[in-house]
């Protein structure tokens, strides 16, 4: 599989996941699905850094999406 997908969906995972979490905390319950969540991202951007080690980081997730998303839409 191509590391910079799993670094561009695990990164959206942990961006979409934030509100599920403020609402969960505001509401009294507990997180089990965003923490789930959290984990399968977790695990995506460690595969990806793992394969490609120095080559991601905060900066870059920008330049990296647009570039899978070039990718697969062409």
């Amino acid at each position: 599989m191509d590391p910079d997908l799993f670094f561009v969906l695990g990164g959206a995972l942990v961006f979409l996941m934030i509100p599920t979490i403020l609402s969960a905390i505001i509401d009294g319950r507990t997180p089990r699905t965003p923490a789930l969540v959290a984990l399968i991202a977790g695990i995506m951007i460690f595969f990806a850094v793992s394969e490609r080690p120095g080559s991601y980081s905060v900066r870059t997730y920008l330049d990296t999406a647009a570039r899978v998303i070039g990718k697969y839409l062409n």
